[in-house]
Order: C-alpha cells, then sequence, then structure tokens
C-alpha cells in the first residue's frame, strides 16, 4: 500500500496491463507515468525516479478485520466475492513469465514476510515464523517483533520500543495475543494495541512490510538476507 501523494500533488492510478518481472505495472492519470506495483516507483515518463511513500497494511481476514472495524465501508460490486487465483495459489506456476532469479533456498510459492530498508532486505517465511509466531529480531539496527497468527495466517510487523524503553514478547495466553516480558502486559499481536496490563491503551508502531510468494521477492531482491531461526 502506498500514499498517492507526491510534492503535493494527488495522483489517481489506473492498471496500465504490463508486467515487470510478473508484477503489475500502474500508471498515473495525471502525468502517464509508469509505475512499478512491487517497487512503488516511477519506471518511465516524467515522474520516473519517483517513489511513493510505503504504508503500513496488513493482508487479514475479513472477520477478523470486521470484528476490529465494525464501520468499515466495503466496496459492494453487486457479486458474490470470490478469489479468482485460487487455482493460481496451488499450482506450481511462477506468475505468467516464470522466475527470473532461482532461489532454492524456499519453495518458489512459499509465503515470505518481506522487509526492506534503506541498505538490505530480509524475509521471514510463513513456515518458519509459525514454529515461532512472536519474534523477536533486529532490522537495521532498530528493534522489531514479527507476528504470525495460526488460525488466519495473518502477520504484523512492529517497533518494539515504546516511551523508549525496548520491549520483548512472546506467545500470550490467547491466539491473537502476546506478552511482553519487561511488564506482563497482554498485546493484540496483529494490531499492536495492548490489550491488558500497565500499559493497557498503548499502541507498537507498525513496521511497513509485504506478504509475496518467495519467487517474486528473491526476483526483485536476488540478494535478501533469509530468516531461518
Amino acid at each position: 500500500m502506498y500514499a498517492r501523494e507526491i510534492e503535493g500533488r494527488e495522483l489517481t492510478f489506473g492498471v496500465s496491463g504490463k508486467l515487470i518481472l510478473n508484477a503489475m505495472v500502474m500508471y498515473d492519470r495525471q502525468t502517464d507515468t509508469l509505475w512499478s506495483q512491487f517497487l512503488g516507483e516511477a519506471v518511465e515518463g516524467p515522474l520516473a525516479g519517483t517513489t511513493l511513500d510505503f504504508v503500513a497494511s496488513r493482508l487479514t481476514r475479513w472477520s477478523l478485520w470486521k470484528e476490529e472495524h465494525p464501520d468499515t465501508l466495503v466496496l459492494d460490486t453487486g457479486t458474490r466475492a470470490y478469489d479468482q487465483y485460487d487455482s493460481y495459489y496451488i499450482s506450481p506456476s511462477s506468475g505468467s513469465l516464470g522466475e527470473s532469479n532461482l532461489d532454492d533456498r524456499l519453495i518458489s510459492k512459499d509465503l515470505v514476510v518481506g522487509l526492506v530498508g534503506k541498505d538490505m532486505q530480509r524475509a521471514y517465511a510463513h513456515k518458519h515464523l509459525t514454529k515461532i509466531r512472536v519474534l523477536n529480531d533486529t532490522f537495521e539496527d532498530r528493534d522489531i517483533v514479527v507476528t504470525l497468527d495460526l488460525n488466519s495466517g495473518s502477520t504484523g510487523v512492529f517497533h518494539r520500543d515504546v516511551d523508549g524503553r525496548v520491549l520483548d514478547f512472546s506467545q500470550g495466553p490467547g491466539p491473537l495475543d502476546m506478552t511482553d516480558t519487561e511488564t506482563g502486559t497482554v498485546w493484540d499481536k496483529l494490531t499492536g494495541v495492548a490489550r491488558e496490563g500497565e500499559l493497557k491503551g498503548a499502541r507498537l508502531t507498525p513496521w511497513p512490510y509485504f506478504n509475496a510468494f518467495w519467487f517474486a521477492w528473491t526476483d526483485f531482491y536476488p540478494n535478501t538476507e533469509l530468516f531461518e531461526g
């Protein structure tokens, strides 16, 4: 997810029909510049080289989101909602163009949580996170926590510092809970909100991240680190 404002100018986007390494290429209607959806960067046109600001978001199930945000507005297309890519998820094919960078550290369609920093990238495989569920880590000298809900497959990444204090987390009493060692506060591991305890009401700052297939991630970031705990 990206912000649409560039130097005080709001852009509107459409689908160009082009692909870069299997990923959609967008265009903006104001300048006809082409943008890489995966990189959030203008690749051709008047704004080439410009990047969109990355906005923290979360891929989750509708039932969880509706429970957290019951007043959410939903686009009603008048048809039954379904995922037309169901067959693609279970097939061995790697996009329309195939893999550009064969990296056998994971299976091509393993899902990963991907982080992009100033000088490096790191990926956390969902299948590794299922063993840990709540992972304390450091990325480019910043303390973070990476989380996974086993029931929904939803993930989260947050800064671990609260009011100047770095917290260490572990799986909490419920499937969507994590507990910090320092105060015993129980946090929602998908929203980063403290539910019970000394820090109740506090909120962890989200860290922007990708959920992607391994082949797609390594096509764009062939030098990525892979957490293999």
